[in-house]
């Protein structure tokens, strides 16, 4: 019995044994003609980081490429726990096309990103297959999003007198901790950008899946002279939940928010710019604010409507909220005879900071490096303390200079 069992077994699994005079005769192995490569797929990388964090990479354009290249992944940071690699090259920041010619704009939305930053790339040697195919970067980014992609929407709504906000919020039956809007044709919400059926994502910076029915409809009805609300149309919600993507208001298209940061262009006169830079404690906090203040009269600041009490944001377009009031100060120095400041009223970044979004999320506005490079001007040397500037490279030898600017973020 034992020796029956035995033979069984062995013509069910028959020895294969290779003999090189006779070559390769197993009826079990299937040879078929090598697959066609796929073609290029762009990656989606999800970087989350804590606050006062970088996110822990370092963003390149050479001149002459069309897209900006990652580089110097730190590890154990943000960008590796994101899936990020050496030599990934950038599609999309944020949902929006990345071209090496914006290289300056990419770095100012990502400095003003936030906590959460969405980048789309193509690894090293896709990037290179999709060149060599002459296929289109920006059809290939928007092939991947899938049917139904749409960008979500930030909507400020002000209260009207007689009919509100114009909107009333729904549970999505079957769905827990998911809300409909429904609108009032040319109400507020509407105006404001609000479509029939949007999913409500959250509403003054609170995830509407963490409020109860009750409080959102509290807040809808008697919630004040104005709210902030993110919305998606339920075929981009479905979208996103097929692509794992959450919905963020870092993608979102800005709808009417109000005090908007302003960009003063100074030129310095002969007694200077004409204000005073000071560092103070908030009423009733300890967190410290950098206060243009002392406006002189007839001065270029003053020209450019700066006002006593503005709060500085951000000089030539770098983000100094989490600075030291003397590596500001130094930065403005190191302008020369001009410098670009972005400010906001107290007010204004009150609101912002009650949603829970950086102030300059949504600021377009340019900043001098990007005036000098224009007309030639390199950059200077990165300041510590994470205050720096775009770094300009390089090579020469035979045939053109290939210039190549890194940013560390």
């Amino acid at each position: 019995m034992r020796t029956s069992t035995g033979c069984q077994h062995a013509m069910e699994h028959p020895r294969f044994t290779f003999n090189p005079k006779v070559g390769i005769d197993n009826p079990a192995l299937v040879i078929s003609d090598d697959p066609e490569p796929q073609s290029p797929r762009p990656t989606l990388c999800h970087l989350k980081r804590l606050e006062g964090q970088n996110f822990g990479f370092l963003l390149r354009a050479h001149h002459g490429g069309q897209r900006c290249e990652v580089g110097g992944v730190a590890a154990w940071s943000s960008a590796q726990r994101g899936g990020l690699l050496d030599g990934d090259r950038v599609l999309e920041v944020n949902e929006e096309q990345a071209h090496s010619g914006d290289f300056c704009r990419i770095v100012r939305k990502i400095q003003s990103c936030g906590l959460h930053l969405l980048l789309l790339v193509l690894r090293r040697d896709e990037y290179e297959q999709a060149e060599s195919l002459g296929l289109d970067l920006q059809t290939l980014a928007r092939s991947s999003k899938g049917d139904g992609w749409s960008r979500p929407r930030l909507c400020h709504i002000s209260r009207d007198p007689e009919c509100g906000l114009g909107m009333t919020v729904a549970p999505v039956d079957g769905q827990k901790g998911h809300f409909t809007v429904n609108t009032l044709p040319g109400g507020p919400a509407e105006k404001a950008g609000v479509r029939p059926a949007d999913r409500l994502i959250w509403i003054n910076g609170a995830p509407a899946s963490s409020l109860s029915r009750s409080t959102l409809n509290k807040t809808v009805e008697r919630g004040g002279a104005s709210v902030t609300v993110l919305v998606i149309d339920p075929k981009g919600e479905s979208c996103r939940v097929r692509r794992k993507t959450p919905v963020l208001p870092a993608v979102a298209e800005c709808r009417g928010l109000p005090h908007a940061a302003k960009t003063m262009r100074l030129v310095k006169g002969p007694d200077g710019f004409g204000f005073l830079l000071r560092q103070e404690k908030l009423g009733g906090s300890q967190r410290r604010v950098h206060v243009l203040r002392e406006v002189e009269e007839g001065s270029p600041a003053e020209a450019e409507l700066m006002e006593d009490g503005d709060l500085l944001l951000a000089v030539n377009g770098t983000p100094v909220e989490s600075l030291e009031h003397d590596d500001i100060v130094k930065e403005i120095r190191r302008s020369g005879d001009e410098v670009v400041l972005t400010a906001m009223s107290t007010r204004g970044r009150d609101f912002y900071r009650e949603l829970g979004i950086p102030p300059l999320m949504f600021h377009q506005e340019g900043s001098l490096w990007d005036e000098r490079q224009q007309t030639g001007t390199q950059g200077d040397t990165p300041l510590r303390d994470g205050l720096r500037r775009p770094t300009i490279t390089g090579t020469e030898g035979r045939g053109p200079t290939v210039t190549q600017i890194s940013q560390e973020l």
